[in-house]
């Protein structure tokens, strides 16, 4: 008997938050002979290379009864099985191009990113080139670590095309696999800085609900309660700056699902400002007066896209084990609308709240 969470991708250039692993669980059945879990796993995961399961194994990713083993181990009936994987490469060649990257360190294992909004992460239908991985395929290309280890970008999540900020990517499938375990187990601490619609009741806060594809269009994603729906996904955040009509918040990940954060507060009725695709790109709330909604026109223009960034990233280092922690600042149109609602909050902006009538709450 065996089940699957492995993560669902399609090639739409459009994957914020995914986490790109394979998690496998398996119950051994009763009736089994003694056979090495290795030749076991190959013969229960369609297509998976006898490579790749050693590899699990000998980065600490294979469990038998909650408990790590070699790729040697002779399986037992009932024993509980469980695997995690890094999402194999996709079967199709990435063309190098020497595109600029803001590369924040680089070591012999992996690479920590500043991507600028507008890059997709890697590519897909309608983004075969100026991908993040087209730009990493043509700095690596031929290159080979200290240790003469031949190295390729190996990816372990993604963040949106109009999403900045910080990604981890692997140089090893050793790094990879190490990594993708710590995803799994939600060890890895993301921040990202957003701003949302609206303002909150709390300082801090809690987002839970399933995420799952819109049966209606694969490139929304739809939060539910049903346990049945989706995946499970959980969003912390926390009130950084108030400005009335607006909210600036730090989002902590404990899971990383596609489209998390917007989707998630969408769901409570706090879209991201500038969000085409989850209902931030209008006026949500805030006066009827003309200058106000020229005010957010404005706004809307210098931002058109979701105001989202990948603030921070921690992690463990997959060969030396040492805490690595990385942060990058606010991108300029982030800066610059955010500079404005706090004017314009303050009431030192370009107008002030206007006449009785024309502070009528939309």
């Amino acid at each position: 008997m065996s089940e699957t969470d492995d993560l669902e991708l399609e090639s739409s250039g459009s994957e914020e938050n995914a986490e790109l692993y394979e998690h496998f669980r398996f119950e051994v059945d009763k009736g089994q002979s003694l056979l090495r879990i290795d030749k076991f796993l190959q013969n229960r995961i369609e297509g998976v290379s006898r490579n790749r399961v050693q590899n699990a194994a000998r980065a600490g990713n294979i469990l038998v009864n909650n408990t790590s083993v070699k790729s040697n181990y002779k399986i037992k009936p009932l024993d509980i099985i469980s695997i995690v994987m890094a999402t194999p490469p996709r079967e199709f060649e990435v063309i190098a191009e020497n595109i600029p990257l803001d590369v924040v360190y680089e070591d012999d294992d992996l690479l920590v990113i500043n991507k600028s909004f507008g890059m997709v992460v890697h590519p897909g239908h309608g983004n075969y080139t100026g991908t993040l991985l087209n730009a990493l395929t043509f700095r690596l290309q031929g290159m080979t670590n200290s240790r003469g280890e031949p190295v390729a970008p190996l990816l372990v999540h993604r963040i949106d095309k109009d999403t900045s900020g910080i990604i981890l990517c692997a140089k090893t499938e050793m790094a990879q696999t190490i990594l993708a375990r710590q995803f799994f187990h939600h060890t890895i601490d993301r921040r990202y800085t957003a701003l949302v619609w609206g303002d909150f009741d709390k300082d801090e806060g809690t987002v839970k609900g399933n995420i799952g594809r819109n049966p209606y269009d694969r490139k929304v994603m739809m939060v539910s309660n049903d346990e049945d729906f989706g995946r499970k996904a959980i969003t912390h955040y926390k009130v950084l700056e108030r400005f009335h009509y607006v909210t600036l918040v730090e989002c902590r990940l404990e899971t990383g699902r596609t489209h998390q954060i917007r989707a998630h507060f969408k769901h409570i009725g706090h879209p991201l400002f500038g969000d085409q695709v989850y209902g931030g790109a209008t006026m949500v709330m805030g006066l009827s007066s003309s200058s106000y909604k020229c005010f957010v026109r404005n706004n809307l223009q210098i931002l058109p896209r979701q105001a989202l960034h990948a603030r921070s990233l921690a992690f463990t280092h997959p060969a030396t084990g040492e805490l690595m922690f990385f942060d990058s600042q606010l991108p300029a149109d982030m800066v610059e609308v955010i500079d404005r609602w706090r004017r314009f909050a303050s009431g030192s902006g370009r107008f002030e709240t206007g006449s009785p009538a024309d502070d009528q709450i939309l």
